[in-house]
């Protein structure tokens, strides 16, 4: 839920890198849920291998709101240079008042250039922050959950006899009367008892 609601409001912003990221995630988290419930383990590795590189990711997130390491909120990494746009809530965050005014040189349009914002109770970037914090902790969470199923099913895999299950009878199980009889009524027929008892029927 948290990774939609945060795939909601990158798309708002046109913010194409973590729109892509969101949308792994949410198909790996559906992958780890998929693997809880049908005992796949595999599918929780999965999980488990993605929730470190999706940390990584909000780390890099992080670093890149608070201008750490060379980066800058204000470049267009994170829309692939295609467009301008920045967060959503670099607009519209609480408390936040747009100031707009009209075009100037363009006749025939109603369009309007963005000029400031102000009065936002908390910047943009914490918000991203905040965001990206949120799903590092849910990540970790998640990572030590995917771990701890994994080692689960690993022990029950262990304990369990592939050839005959817990079942000391398993169904596959042959009895081996029927067999036995099979063979007593195959040596009677071969056996020259069993050929003059044929020749007697046949008179």
């Amino acid at each position: 839920l948290a990774a939609l609601e945060r795939q909601v409001f990158d798309f708002l912003g046109y913010q194409w890198a973590p729109i892509l990221a969101n949308f792994l995630h949410i198909i790996i988290v559906i992958l780890g849920l998929f693997g809880t419930i049908q005992y796949r383990h595999r599918y929780l590795v999965v999980y488990a291998i993605w929730t470190a590189v999706w940390v990584t990711w909000n780390i890099f997130i992080i670093c890149f709101y608070l201008e750490v390491g060379g980066l800058s909120k204000d470049s267009e990494l994170l829309t692939f240079n295609i467009s301008r746009h920045q967060s959503w809530w670099s607009e519209n965050g609480p408390g936040c008042v747009r100031k707009e005014a009209s075009m100037s040189g363009i006749k025939g349009l109603d369009s309007h250039s963005y000029i400031s914002v102000i009065g936002c109770a908390l910047e943009y970037r914490y918000i991203e922050v905040m965001h990206s914090s949120f799903q590092i902790l849910i990540a970790l969470v998640g990572f030590v959950y995917a771990c701890y199923v994994v080692s689960v099913f690993t022990e029950e895999e262990d304990s369990f006899d592939f050839i005959g299950g817990f079942d000391p009878f398993p169904l596959y199980h042959v009895n081996e009367k029927p067999t036995n009889l099979l063979f007593k009524q195959t040596y009677l027929l071969i056996s020259p008892a069993g050929f003059s008892g044929m020749e007697g029927m046949n008179k």
